[in-house]
């Protein structure tokens, strides 16, 4: 077993003993992760904080931020309530929005089992793109127990003045589709969900450059997908409105292929976003996913966690340089090394530690930020299709290889392209509050970005951060290992 040297956390594979298999070691890195992250929350009570961004230079700046001095910003933004954008901080300001239905690989996790994750969003939010945001997990049970799709609505609504966007995340399906929905048409703001949008749109930018490594066009490729929930459907919408043809596309539920002939959705008014899919792809009624596979030119699967979800052999069938997608958190619906041993040509998911992460941090940071930075009203799916051309781009510049179709989290300057990107596209589709040209918002993008990291990285030079150990997380090795057996 390899020892832990310092609190990079790299070449995760190396602290495992030599003796462990692939699976071994693909499994102990998921433990330890999980081990190391219950360690951490706990040390840290929690990953966010609320710290002033205006100045104390007196006892009477109290009165200056507070009464009476601040009684014309309230007569102010009364006056004009889009002025709450420019005095407060509104205009940076995202909420997180869950009832924690459908949290990652787990589940129905309770209305507060979710705001691990969620705190983690308002992380990356502002290390990523110098965006603030607070974790909001609200109970959307009615008085039956029942998660009641209205209540989220309404408290969106609600909670709308005081925010510059929401983010919607870990709300189960159908709910969201008529959460997101509903939400869109009525805030004035922007109303994103990223499990849907946010992986539609990485979803996207990863195969507009699997297919240049390959060799293989958007309309020629048959593709395959496992899973309809909001992720799969919505990455099925952007891939056709980027260009996919709906006929060489096949998607398959937890009850087979989805086709005109699924009854069972077409009476379900809930699932209507599945049923536009059953008139639109599949005209073969194509009933498994193992057919659906056999001679696809890519896999894209976001059904439940694996490893043996997709089997070596349905990956055996595929197409000649076959794409395979598997995004299912915490584990992908099949490990890397084992599709590649199928024949698979390139191989993603969701997770920073195998090659081609295809992750909706690299696109929800940046694209907020351009959102907000015109103060845009809503965002639409060509603000979403133009960050992942963006995301594609980026990568593209530093060139593309079978195991990198992705920029890495490290390459920050993704993240002001693509608020480049998207506040350029929010103006081009009129639902921008303000212009700005390219040069001014990836300078602005620039500038919040590299405060906010500044910050963090003085935050824990003068120790306001805490830093752990390395025996802590040599202690979360030591657990993974041993649940090994």
């Amino acid at each position: 077993m390899g020892k832990i040297d310092n609190l990079k956390l790299e070449n995760l594979d190396q602290l495992f003993p030599e003796t462990f298999t692939k699976e071994q070691v693909a499994k102990g890195k998921t433990l330890f992760l999980k081990e190391l992250s219950d360690s951490m929350h706990r040390f840290y009570g929690g990953k966010m904080q609320t710290i002033p961004k205006a100045g104390l230079y007196g006892f009477n700046w109290f009165n200056v931020w507070y009464t009476p001095g601040v009684s014309k910003v309230s007569t102010t933004i009364r006056d004009n309530p889009d002025a709450s954008f420019e005095l407060s901080n509104r205009g940076n300001l995202v909420a997180v929005v869950s009832d924690s239905t459908r949290v990652l690989g787990d589940g129905d996790c309770g209305p507060s089992g979710g705001l691990g994750v969620m705190e983690g969003k308002a992380f990356l939010m502002k290390y990523l793109g110098g965006v603030d945001a607070i974790a909001l997990c609200i109970d959307s049970r009615d008085e039956n127990g029942k998660h009641d799709p209205k209540k989220i609505i309404e408290f969106v609504k609600m909670l709308a003045p005081s925010v510059g966007a929401v983010n919607l995340e870990d709300i189960s399906q159908p709910n969201c589709f008529e959460v997101l929905d509903t939400l869109r048409d009525a805030c004035d703001i922007p109303v994103w969900h990223d499990d849907a949008q946010g992986t539609g749109c990485v979803t996207l930018a990863g195969l507009i450059n699997a297919l240049k490594v390959v060799g293989k066009k958007i309309g020629d490729v048959k593709i395959a997908m496992l899973g309809a929930g909001a992720s799969n459907t919505t990455i099925a919408s952007l891939i056709i409105q980027a260009g996919g043809d709906p006929k060489k596309m096949v998607m398959c539920d937890s009850k087979g292929g989805l086709h005109t002939g699924r009854a069972d959705i077409e009476a379900d008014t809930a699932f209507y976003k599945k049923w536009d899919l059953c008139k639109a792809t599949n005209p073969g009624k194509i009933t498994t996913i193992e057919e659906a596979m056999d001679g696809a030119d890519v896999l894209i699967a976001l059904s439940k966690p694996g490893p043996d979800t997709v089997k070596k052999e349905w990956v055996a069938t595929m197409a000649e340089k076959a794409i395979v997608f598997v995004c299912s958190n915490p584990v992908p619906e099949i490990y890397p090394y084992a599709a590649k041993e199928a024949g698979a040509y390139i191989v993603a998911t969701g997770r920073g530690d195998f090659p081609n992460q295809v992750n909706n941090s690299l696109c929800f940071p940046g694209l907020l930020k351009g959102a907000l930075l015109v103060k845009a009203r809503k965002i639409t799916d060509k603000m979403a299709i133009a960050a992942a051309y963006a995301i594609a781009e980026t990568a593209e510049k530093n060139g593309l290889t079978p195991d990198y179709i992705s920029p890495l989290m490290s390459e920050t300057d993704t993240f002001r392209n693509v608020a480049r990107a998207v506040a350029l596209q929010a103006q081009k589709d009129g639902v921008a509050r303000v212009a700005m040209t390219a040069d001014e918002v990836y300078a602005q993008a620039s500038i919040d970005i590299d405060e906010a990291r500044g910050l963090v990285q003085h935050l824990i030079d003068e120790k306001f951060i805490k830093e752990p150990t390395v025996e802590m997380l040599e202690e979360a090795l030591e657990k993974a290992i041993a649940q090994l057996g």
